[in-house]
């Protein structure tokens, strides 16, 4: 086994992150856009006899001026012909030869749940922090079986929002919209204390991609001409991943982020993503927001954690 670092051309590496489901973290174009905002990014794919096991993509800061932190977040992504013992040769083959300093931590947080992630291969690496939640909607499914799946209060809630027939939604990659629901994502982060990847993320995303309509979709509700409500989904290969949401008092009376969210599954689908990453939930401190994505039916995942 050996690993290259840095010789994979774009085409390449999304064929194998499409083929294997990688989580948009290990995506191309997500690289892309950090290192257009200044964070170094390696890439590196594992081979033996000439078969590629999977592909890894850190990225890179140093702290101090000297101390080198490399991150390979929900990475690396494994063909699945991979067994635990090849995957444990290859962890420890990526820590040492990764071209930064060699005063270096290297952290993995595998897009694995605890039980997936088995000790063989995880010999050697020690948990540095516990693993998030996240709920993933299958969107291979028939649309009626995705409905079916919905919470019964859910459900309810789309159903009166589908009943607001003065309500118009609109799912495209206008990218006039898109900045202007990032300036209302800038104002509720300020007013509300949000945190997140900073909103010039989505404009470098956007920079990277091949096209506006390879790299998000904005669902909008609108009113006599007033948007009510929007939502806005990252694209990567065959996934999707939920970035940001937005709604004023209006939207939050008419459910419209239960009608923007069925309506973009179904626009999604369509356009032959199979699944849709609705990011982190955590009951405890966003227990609202917890709840709206946990309604959908989607597969609840806890990841393993994070492990140097």
């Amino acid at each position: 086994m050996h690993v290259l670092w840095d010789p994979i051309t774009r085409d390449a590496w999304d064929a194998f992150h499409d083929a294997h489901a990688g989580a948009m973290q290990q995506a191309w174009v997500y690289g892309d856009a950090l290192k257009a905002m200044g964070v170094r990014i390696h890439r590196a794919v594992i081979v033996d006899d000439g078969v590629t096991l999977g592909i890894a993509q850190f990225m890179c800061r140093r702290i101090a001026g000297y101390l080198s932190v490399a991150s390979c977040t929900r990475g690396p992504v494994w063909s699945s012909a991979t067994t635990p013992s090849q995957r444990h040769t290859a962890y420890q083959q990526l820590k040492k030869d990764i071209p930064t300093s060699a005063l270096r931590v290297t952290l993995f947080s595998p897009d694995q749940t605890q039980d997936s992630f088995s000790a063989d291969e995880g010999q050697g690496l020690w948990r540095v922090m516990t693993g998030y939640s996240t709920v993933l909607l299958d969107l291979a499914q028939p649309a009626d079986a995705l409905r079916a799946a919905l919470d019964g209060k859910w459900r309810n809630r789309l159903v009166k929002a589908e009943a607001e027939t003065k309500v118009n939604v609109v799912t495209n990659a206008s990218i006039p919209k898109l900045r202007w629901l990032l300036d209302r994502e800038t104002d509720q982060r300020t007013t509300k204390n949000f945190h997140g990847l900073p909103t010039l993320f989505v404009e470098a995303y956007l920079a990277a991609a091949q096209s506006p309509v390879h790299a998000f979709a904005l669902s909008r509700a609108e009113k006599d001409g007033q948007t009510l409500a929007a939502m806005l989904f990252l694209l990567h290969g065959r996934g999707a991943t939920y970035h940001v949401g937005w709604a004023d008092d209006a939207g939050r009376q008419l459910n419209a982020h239960n009608l923007l969210l069925w309506r973009s599954a179904l626009y999604l689908k369509d356009k032959g993503v199979t699944q849709l990453d609705l990011g982190g939930v955590n009951t405890q401190h966003l227990p609202g927001i917890s709840r709206f994505k946990l309604g959908t039916g989607g597969r609840v995942v806890t990841l393993t954690g994070t492990y140097f």
